[in-house]
């Protein structure tokens, strides 16, 4: 089961600017339901300003999907063509409060309806060479798309490839070819380093990026010991938690913390300190 921040959740169950726009300027529809994921996208633009004035989706998909699609709508309502165009489907993900990293291929979906609806609004035809080859006939991903989506995301294994774009997540014959395309990229390219430079988050996306990562990494690995963890509080650096079932007590629960603190320390922030809940 996906671990969903609670933005994730509202625009899943409650989803902004679903529908058709009627009479839109500009239409963009990406992905197909036989494999798996499709999106419509319908706006309406000011012609005089170019600024997107509304917004609306039909997706078929799950739930990241719909979330993701909803959060589109909201984000390029009031921008102009150009300023939209400059959104990433990291910036989408990022407004979500972070997807799960399975799930990201459906922030590349709503990037490529948003490039796709621009596009007929100006009348332009998606360059596409004859005969440009599909690498994964799975879900139809071509070869011109793997190569954009790992020069924007930075991708640099198969996992993050099938991730990002569903690629190789079929049959698996079409990872040989997502590896070479991978090893000519990177050949040309030195492979992307993570800046050292600490990243500048709000005290909101702080407290959903550790939530994130004790739900999706360490609670995990305690409840296959029959332990378990709750976050209780997250005030400056200082995070609070209480080690619960068979943790509790535990006489190596001081490593544990310890571990846990290391661990948010290289994902979140350098001064992070972890301390337990007083009973």
């Amino acid at each position: 089961m996906w671990e969903y921040t609670n933005k994730v959740r509202d625009l899943f169950l409650h989803p902004r600017n679903v529908g058709e726009i009627e009479n839109p300027d500009a239409v963009g529809e990406v992905g197909s339901i036989i494999c798996g994921d499709a999106l419509k996208l319908t706006l309406k633009i000011d012609k005089e300003t170019g600024k997107i004035i509304d917004a609306k989706f039909q997706t078929f998909g799950c739930a990241s999907a719909i979330a993701s699609s909803s959060a589109l709508t909201e984000m390029v309502k009031g921008k102009t063509l150009d300023e939209a165009l400059k959104l990433s489907n990291k910036d989408i993900a990022d407004f979500l409060g972070g997807l799960p990293e399975e799930k990201m291929h459906c922030s590349v979906m709503g990037k490529e309806a948003l490039e796709a609806a621009i596009a007929d609004f100006r009348g332009e035809t998606p360059v596409q060479e004859p005969g440009e080859r599909v690498v994964c006939k799975c879900f139809e991903v071509t070869e011109e798309k793997l190569r954009k989506v790992i020069m924007e995301n930075h991708l640099t294994t198969v996992e993050q490839v099938t991730n990002y774009t569903k690629a190789g997540g079929g049959c698996g014959s079409c990872i040989p070819d997502i590896e070479a395309i991978l090893r000519d990229i990177w050949a040309l390219k030195p492979l992307p380093v993570e800046s050292k430079e600490p990243r500048k988050l709000t005290n909101l996306q702080k407290i959903a990026l550790i939530q994130d990562i004790i739900e999706r990494d360490i609670r995990p690995r305690l409840q296959a010991d029959n332990g378990d963890i709750e976050l209780i509080d997250v005030e400056g650096p200082k995070v609070t938690v209480a080690l619960r079932a068979m943790c509790l007590g535990c006489p190596m629960g001081g490593i544990t913390i310890k571990g846990i603190e290391e661990k948010l320390r290289e994902l979140v922030s350098s001064d992070i300190v972890v301390e337990t809940a007083s009973k």
